[in-house]
């Protein structure tokens, strides 16, 4: 499955992670480090358990947190229409 922004939603990258824009409704979410690594996993074709597995890569310290972080913020930002596969 793909994932991709809705349109009207732009992205930009900060030192402590992402900010999401929803230009629609003017709605800002800020993503820490984590979620934004999840969030480029899922815009760049990973699946959700890919995304799981590169954030355990990136962040080994909470194995058992990957696969709950990535499918409470997947759910997060389809829940506001941010993001849609």
């Amino acid at each position: 499955m793909t994932f991709a922004l809705a349109p009207g939603v732009s992205v930009a990258d900060t030192e402590n992670g992402t900010v999401l824009l929803d230009e629609r409704n003017g709605r800002y979410w800020m993503l820490n480090r984590t979620g934004s690594v999840v969030l480029r996993c899922l815009l760049d074709g990973e699946s959700p358990e890919e995304a799981a597995r590169t954030l355990l890569r990136r962040f080994p310290d909470a194995p058992h947190q990957a696969t709950d972080h990535v499918d409470g913020l997947l759910e997060a930002l389809r829940m506001a229409k941010v993001i849609h596969p």
